[in-house]
């Protein structure tokens, strides 16, 4: 794997991590917070090596208000496939993790909702570099995950 600056493993983490709160926040409660960040975190822990050597350390995530927090999770999301392009493997590795993480998250606590399913949508169109004007991302269909 082409090595990276600081920065660069940064927006992967914070794109990663901002994956999972975004789809827990999206259907809020407490205890389905805490057991869908747990499935969150499990999943991203049993990554194949080298997406866990992406996400390895610590990295602040963004702040602002809802929409700008999610606005900047979506755009290191995108920014990541970008910084990963020239490795296919690891490209394609952080994109399945990511849509699994968030997946697990979503069925962590009583099933899958609704608001859940927008932001899964929302996170894979962001890795899968389908932007639309004004809306953050396009419409895509399901996956096969």
């Amino acid at each position: 794997m082409t090595e990276l600056s600081k920065d660069q493993h940064d927006t992967i983490r914070r794109a990663a991590y901002g994956a999972i709160a975004l789809v827990s926040q999206a259907d809020p409660g407490f205890f389905a917070m805490f057991s869908e960040s747990m499935a969150g975190s499990k999943a991203l822990a049993a990554a194949p090596e080298p997406v866990r050597e992406l996400l390895a350390g610590v990295t602040m995530p963004p702040t602002g208000t809802k929409e700008q927090v999610e606005s900047a999770i979506l755009a290191d999301l995108s920014e990541s496939m970008q910084i990963l392009a020239n490795d296919p493997s690891a490209r394609d590795g952080f994109r399945e993790v990511v849509l699994q993480a968030t997946q697990k998250v979503a069925e962590a606590s009583d099933g899958v909702a609704p608001a859940e399913e927008a932001m899964i949508q929302r996170v894979r169109a962001a890795v899968s570099g389908e932007n639309a004007p004004g809306t953050g991302v396009q419409d895509t269909p399901p996956s096969t995950l």
